[in-house]
């Protein structure tokens, strides 16, 4: 008797297969929950606890707080399924926290949430589920996978405003197999309509909206909190090199900044670049934010290099445009040329690379942007 492949793409019947679904506690999530157990597999939903969070974190909107996984118990529970929980708080904070203070000393802006997919959502999670025996790792995240020949591909998602493949790029071609997106060809109406009719208590829940262990927004407190010596002061100096000011700290500061500068002059002053070494900031008018060459390092390729045409389409900032661009891969130095003008590209955020096909936009993979 030949099984019929099920709706996650493997020849098992759905009571046969085991699945491990992420759980966060919001809607996204409990949603992919209940889509599972509802189709018949054996769910079991694991969620991680990552930081031990303040007063301000815990009253801010953000993932994985302590409300975040009584929510997910409480959805685990109306579903009747098996829940179990994690806790990595010394992983995320040597892998995602320590990363993220010290890019900010050096002139950065980080990414966490891409580190955090990197370092422990995706690779420990991962292996918790295959310690689990299960089929497949289920997530709430907004991006499409196809699979072709038995290899799996990552897309953007159908909802453009929600796709999450950005913070994606890193992931291995080996999790990729392994993973599964439900929500990747769904409108985020569509997932909250399935959520009602499922009478999840997260239906009408807030998303996330700050990085997970920044209390409001509020990143410079943060470092305040593991790197008090981290704000000395320091020149600011304009486009010619000439002193123009005092500030308090570079990590007060990323690449593209208004606000903050306190300089008077006749156009509004920009942070251009931040040095590091010379405890420096740079400041200049909006023109001089442009950028037309890009360098990368730690380059995370999900397709043979043979797929790179000449013209490939980038993003270089997670709420940023498709941008046309051509990928040298051959040189020393990585490189992007773009080809329409960005402004205020900053070392620390990702490059990631995608091409268009019958599919939609595919991500070939991505990498850091250095000096």
């Amino acid at each position: 008797m030949t099984l019929k492949i099920n709706s996650i793409g493997l020849n098992k019947e759905p009571k046969d297969t085991t699945v491990v679904v992420a759980m966060s506690g919001g809607v996204d999530s409990s949603t992919v929950a209940g889509m599972m157990k509802k189709e018949g597999y054996n769910v079991i939903g694991v969620t991680l606890k990552l930081y031990n969070e303040s007063k301000e974190v815990a009253k801010s909107k953000q993932c994985c707080s302590g409300q975040d996984i009584m929510d997910a118990k409480r959805v685990a529970h109306k579903l009747d399924i098996q829940h179990k929980v994690f806790y990595y708080q010394n992983k995320f904070k040597k892998g995602v926290i320590d990363n993220f203070v010290e890019s900010y000393l050096k002139g950065e802006t980080p990414i966490p949430c891409v580190q955090c997919n990197k370092t422990v959502k995706f690779k420990d999670l991962f292996d918790e589920a295959k310690n689990l025996n299960a089929d497949a790792l289920i997530t709430g995240h907004y991006v499409k996978s196809i699979t072709i020949n038995n290899r799996t591909h990552m897309y953007r998602a159908v909802d453009t405003n929600r796709d999450q493949s950005y913070f994606l790029f890193n992931t291995t071609r080996e999790q990729l197999n392994y993973l599964r997106f439900p929500l990747g060809r769904m409108l985020k109406s569509e997932t909250r309509e399935i959520a009602n009719n499922l009478n999840l208590n997260v239906a009408s829940k807030p998303d996330s909206q700050d990085i997970c262990f920044v209390p409001n927004g509020n990143y410079v407190s943060v470092i305040e909190k593991f790197r008090p010596d981290a704000f000395k002061k320091g020149n600011i100096k304009n486009m010619d090199g000439k002193i123009i000011g005092v500030h308090d700290g570079i990590v007060n500061f990323t690449i593209g900044q208004r606000r903050g500068i306190k300089i008077s002059a006749k156009k509004p002053l920009y942070v251009v670049d931040i040095n590091p070494d010379t405890n420096e900031v740079i400041v200049g008018v909006k023109n001089e934010l442009i950028k037309k060459d890009i360098y990368l390092k730690d380059l995370n390729l999900l397709v043979d290099e043979k797929e790179f045409n000449d013209e490939i389409y980038v993003k270089v900032r997670s709420t940023g445009k498709l941008i046309k661009s051509k990928l040298d891969l051959k040189r020393e130095k990585v490189s992007i040329k773009l080809l329409e003008d960005e402004y205020g590209i900053s070392p620390g955020q990702a490059c990631v690379f995608y091409s268009k096909d019958k599919y939609g936009e595919k991500v070939l993979g991505g990498g850091w942007i250095k000096r």
